[in-house]
């Protein structure tokens, strides 16, 4: 498994309830997506940092999303371009599902 964490660094601060709404309006683009495990949104407590941890099944599931149209799409959605950090995940607990998962 490997998660990539995307931040983009806002402009201006911005709140949970602002960026909700917004990552409420994507959310269903990533529903069913190949490869794409889970999707946990995040934005920083100073509402100055916003993004999305994804959990893969492989690194090629993950480059197939982070395109470069992809990558304008949200730049033009935050007005900030993505950063990107990938990690391997060699195991991950899910308790909502009850389970462990090894890579």
């Amino acid at each position: 498994m490997i998660v990539a964490i995307v931040t983009f660094h806002l402009a201006k601060p911005a709140t949970v309830a602002d960026m909700s709404a917004t990552f409420q309006s994507t959310a269903p683009k990533y529903q069913g997506m190949a490869g794409l495990l889970r999707k946990n949104d995040f934005v920083s407590e100073d509402g100055r940092r916003a993004g999305g941890i994804y959990v893969w099944a492989s690194r090629a599931d993950a480059d197939r999303l982070y395109t470069a149209e992809w990558k304008a799409f949200v730049e033009g959605k935050y007005v900030a371009p993505p950063d990107i950090e990938y990690l391997a995940s060699p195991v991950m607990v899910d308790n909502a599902q009850g389970t462990i998962v090894v890579a």
